[in-house]
């Protein structure tokens, strides 16, 4: 699993437009939100880019953590 930081996620509709996101580009990731700590653990097969891609074209800016 990769971890990434999004500081702006704080609420439930940014963790659901995240995993749409993540579920958009691999269908078969699986996907721990953590609102608390906004963080994102993603297991995929798509590369840090792809991912970071996914969550920031729903306008959420994230980095890895």
């Amino acid at each position: 699993m990769r971890r990434f930081s999004v500081p702006e996620m704080s609420c439930g509709h940014c963790k659901a437009a995240i995993e749409k996101a993540v579920s958009r580009a691999d269908s078969a990731a699986r996907v721990a939100v953590d609102l608390e700590k906004r963080t994102v653990e993603i297991d995929s097969t798509l590369d840090d880019a792809a991912l970071l891609a996914a969550i920031r074209a729903e306008g959420y800016e994230a980095v890895p953590a």
